[in-house]
């Protein structure tokens, strides 16, 4: 059996404090610009059938409950005791919590005591600029305060995350800008910028990485799925190839987040690049029931110690507890078959489970 009894989530957010009707709650399981088929709910995916597989028996019910039985129970015992029932029953031992999302979400403080785990804080770079961009009213003032709002950051957050792919797609120049770009680009953002208005400005976003890049800080890119707004193919992770060129040998990791449909081409970069890893977050609980056969294909090509557990889940606990479960139920059954194979020994699979599950996030983030 191949166990992995300390799980590192490298990529999460924080789980919503408000009760959740049905409509509420299914729009957390799916990625959708509208409704789900008439007829059907968002239950009816692959994430929705795993969370129904195995949050029920953490709140007391038999698995594959109905959807409308599950909430009810839900309702029944109360936001924070399903948060930490749902938490404490993930196996998670250490959650990275990307505090950059909107919304009524537990930080990395709350997590920690709700789950009694450890937690630390990803610092979303977009926010971390948008914020700065609300109280500079000048070029100049701006500019000085983002980098020292990096700086003082980067004394406490064990990462940095950017939302680069997301808000305008991976296929930008790899170079950092230069100084008259970067105050060109400033100074029509902030004469045209809405307080609060987002950073979509492609100047600016490679500022923004590059600045990150300097501090030494592991850098995480959001790729592959994203918002359904944007086309997916802008998020392909190979589109990073020339910046993961350029950044080579400065002593800053990128961590390629989620990846999937491209995750082959995400284990592709973690095999050429030293300084490159890839994320397990986001395939393993989009696929649920073939996650077993979506790690395999990540396992091809990725050397093992540059793979990392993560649930990628956000506002639901319950996406935090499949994450963990469907990781380990496929890492075990991948493993356990070329073992069983003769192809791997038994101690060489237990090796390589700890690696990915955690040591690999220890050694990336620094943590003890």
């Amino acid at each position: 059996m191949i166990e992995t009894p300390s799980l590192v989530d490298q990529y999460c957010h924080g789980v919503l404090r408000t009760e959740l009707g049905l409509g509420t709650f299914e729009a957390h399981l799916a990625r959708s610009e509208g409704p789900p088929a008439p007829g059907t709910t968002f239950f009816d995916t692959q994430t929705g059938f795993a969370v129904r597989r195995w949050c029920p028996p953490l709140l007391g019910l038999e698995p594959h409950c109905p959807p409308a039985r599950y909430l009810a129970r839900r309702r029944e015992l109360g936001v924070l005791e399903v948060g930490r029932r749902l938490l404490r029953g993930s196996g998670i031992t250490t959650y990275l919590v990307d505090t950059g999302l909107p919304g009524d979400l537990t930080g990395p403080g709350e997590m920690a005591s709700t789950a009694d785990a450890d937690a630390h804080e990803i610092v979303r770079l977009e926010l971390l600029a948008e914020q700065v961009a609300d109280t500079s009213g000048t070029v100049e003032s701006f500019l000085a305060n983002l980098a020292e709002s990096v700086h003082a950051a980067a004394a406490n957050a064990v990462a940095f995350a950017s939302v680069a792919g997301v808000r305008h797609g991976l296929a930008f120049a790899p170079e950092p800008p230069g100084p008259g770009e970067v105050r060109g680009a400033v100074g029509r953002w902030l004469a045209h910028r809405p307080v609060g208005g987002a950073l979509t400005d492609p100047v600016l976003l490679r500022h923004l990485l590059w600045i990150a890049v300097a501090s030494g800080r592991p850098l995480q890119l959001h790729a592959g799925l994203g918002e359904p707004r944007l086309r997916i193919d802008a998020t392909d992770p190979v589109l990073l190839t020339d910046f993961a060129r350029s950044t080579a040998g400065l002593g800053t990791d990128l961590v390629l987040l989620h990846g999937y449909p491209y995750h082959r081409h995400a284990a592709h970069l973690a095999g050429v690049f030293p300084h490159v890893y890839a994320d397990l977050g986001a395939e393993l609980v989009r696929t649920g029931a073939r996650a077993t056969a979506v790690l395999a294909e990540v396992l091809e090509l990725a050397p093992f110690g540059k793979l990392l557990f993560s649930s990628g889940a956000h506002g639901l606990p319950e996406l935090h507890v499949v994450g963990a479960r469907l990781f380990r139920e496929a890492l075990a059954r991948v493993l356990g078959t070329w073992v069983a194979e003769g192809a791997w020994s038994p101690a060489d699979a237990m090796r390589v489970a700890g690696l990915i599950a955690a040591g690999n996030a220890r050694r990336v983030y620094g943590l003890e």
